[in-house]
């Protein structure tokens, strides 16, 4: 597990290593614990020092789950997640992760052995061009160029990797790991972001100073920045409701009198009907993407005159999806001390009607509640005529929104929480609720799937004292439960949660509304997962009465935080589905060949 013991300051000035010893020292100077990968030939002589300077490698099934676990890790933590492999297809294993990782903003740093400097263009063993590969989703790509300068790109990946606020590529010749050098240990270097410029911050001042009815958007920037207590003391100031940009749902604390939830696909329709209320909108630390502020529930709930102050410290988010009135480049934390501080006893003009608006944000969230707890099953037709089809079939089977909702009750304080893409998964945005920040992970816009239950495996690795449960479907499932195994072999209790419904439900919800219910390719034949799990050396609990869901979870999660074991809890769900993922990118087929028009 997490190791959080010291690292002693490298020996200043030049000193004779090999290239080796100058990769490693490198990172832990950077305070590297722990990696995640599987060993390779190509990196074998860094590898054999790792323990001697306190790095831990952790060995998985497949390099696209050490990938995420180095996300969840950094996610948790705030400090890097670190990936490695082998060169050629260990590698190109891990492009999906990064790309997950990139958009959440991870700070990971993916190293990538190469073929050997003198092999490179003969179509060797294990060759690949691997820098193009992560192009897309890397904020630096360092390729090692000489021996000499293994910690000089070493050090610039891992300090990239927190300034850019992303994954940084370290490229390097398996040859050039030999040899000997001489070599400084870089120190590291961290970017220490301020507010803003003043002009910018004086004018969101002044706008928010006569705004009639604010609403913060609290983002995925607010929980990097360590900034929830500063949005906290901003919104008390204007007595704002503040909803959670799309899947940051513990980017403000739910018990909040002000918490309305998150917008965004399967979101809080008290967030959402509040946000439409808005005359301003400050989004703090969110570069306010466009799956995340689609209508949804019927709701075309972004307001569109509106106000728009963005604050990000990525300048080039600023207006990107959004028109905005005004854009801070800074740091969420400080931007919302410096407007907190700008506002301090000044009369607003929203002052006056903050008691009214206390209430309206009561009102709302108390309708959501009440329409959460009566929503127990979907009612569309399709979803009506499986419920009365599986009441035929042997066993029992329950409906989603009911099991969500236990599930969220049976949730111990401190939990981690990791969803995969799909369509229970995604119905779960509005049941999870959160009080701290670094709690809530998911695949943000890459929306891969495999994604939940490595993730959650590199946040327990981070913090191990913290409840760790993960949510997946079962298509997703048989992408990532072989990591069940690194569970089990390296001693990282995890609970994941598996809503077994034998399909593919999300885009089988698309040949529902646009296909006439012509199903290809979307049903799914499992065996029990529960009973795989056991086979795994792990606990297997399958669920088939709702009354059973919340006992499930809280023995699940006491095995793991009392007994060190490792459970799935396999539920067995309806196939009724909720609203589609991509309504805006589909539409009726036309068709115009003689032998296709009856078919439509």
């Amino acid at each position: 597990m997490s190791s959080s013991k010291p690292t002693p300051a490298p020996a200043p000035g030049p000193q004779k290593m090999t290239p080796s010893e100058a990769f490693v020292e490198t990172m832990a100077a950077n305070g590297v614990t722990e990696m995640f990968g599987i060993m390779g030939s190509a990196f074998m002589d860094a590898m054999d020092i790792f323990a001697p300077a306190g790095i831990r490698l952790i060995p998985v099934v497949h390099e696209q789950g050490a990938g995420h676990m180095a996300d969840g890790y950094a996610r948790v933590s705030g400090r890097h997640g670190v990936v490695i492999g082998q060169n050629g297809p260990g590698i190109s294993n891990c492009v999906t992760a990064i790309a997950a990782a990139y958009w959440a903003h991870s700070p990971v740093v993916i190293v990538t052995p190469e073929a050997g400097t003198m092999g490179i263009g003969l179509g060797g063993f294990q060759e690949a061009n691997q820098l193009p590969m992560f192009q897309e989703f890397t904020k630096y790509q360092g390729h090692v160029t000489h021996p000499a300068r293994m910690a000089e790109y070493t050090g610039r990946c891992f300090d990239r990797a927190l300034s850019e606020m992303g994954p940084t590529q370290l490229n390097i010749p398996r040859d050039y790991f030999y040899g000997e050098i001489k070599a400084e240990i870089p120190k590291p270097q961290r970017l220490d972001r301020g507010a803003g410029g003043e002009n910018s911050l004086n004018e969101a001042a002044e706008i928010l100073a006569h705004a009639k009815f604010p609403v913060i958007i609290s983002g995925g920037g607010v929980v990097m920045a360590d900034a929830v207590e500063e949005c906290k003391a901003l919104a008390e100031r204007l007595g704002a409701p503040v909803v959670n940009s799309y899947l940051h749902n513990d980017s403000f604390p739910a018990s909040h009198p002000l918490w309305c939830g998150p917008l965004g696909y399967q979101g809080s329709k008290a967030a959402m009907k509040l946000i439409a209320r808005a005359d301003v909108v400050l989004a703090l630390g969110t570069r306010l993407g466009p799956f995340g502020t689609l209508p949804q529930h019927g709701l075309d709930y972004w307001p569109k005159d509106a106000k728009i102050i963005q604050i990000d410290a990525d300048n080039k988010m600023l207006g990107l999806v959004k028109k905005i009135s005004v854009g801070i480049c800074g740091d969420a934390k400080a931007s919302a001390i410096a407007l907190t501080q700008r506002l301090a006893g000044k009369k607003l003009v929203c002052d006056a009607s903050k008691e009214a608006r206390a209430k309206e944000i009561k009102a709302e969230k108390a309708s959501w509640e009440k329409e959460l707890d009566e929503w127990t099953h979907e009612k569309d037709p399709f979803s009506l005529d499986m419920i009365a089809e599986q009441s035929k079939e042997p066993g029992r089977y329950l409906h989603p929104r009911q099991v969500l909702r236990e599930l969220e009750k049976a949730m111990p304080p401190d939990v981690m929480v990791s969803t995969d893409i799909g369509n229970i998964n995604s119905v779960a945005n509005s049941y999870l609720r959160f009080e701290k920040p670094r709690s809530f992970f998911a695949a943000m816009s890459f929306g891969n799937c495999g994604y939940a239950f490595p993730t959650i495996i590199g946040a327990k690795v981070a913090a191990p004292e913290r409840p760790a449960v993960s949510y997946a479907g079962d298509g997703a499932w048989g992408m990532s439960l072989m990591e069940t195994m690194t569970c089990v072999r390296h001693n990282i209790p995890v609970t994941a949660v598996v809503f077994h419904n034998r399909q593919w439900g999300a885009e089988k919800k698309n040949q529902v509304d646009f296909y006439n219910r012509r199903f290809v390719a979307g049903e799914l034949d499992n065996q029990s997962f529960a009973g795989i799990a056991k086979a795994m050396g792990a606990e297997g609990i399958t669920v088939d009465r709702l009354e059973d869901v919340g006992p499930a979870l809280k023995k699940a999660i006491d095995l793991q935080m009392n007994h060190g074991k490792t459970t799935i809890v396999e539920i067995m769900c309806t196939r009724e589905l909720g609203d589609p993922f991509r309504r805006d990118a589909l539409s009726k087929p036309v068709r115009f060949l003689p032998k296709y028009k009856d078919y439509v």
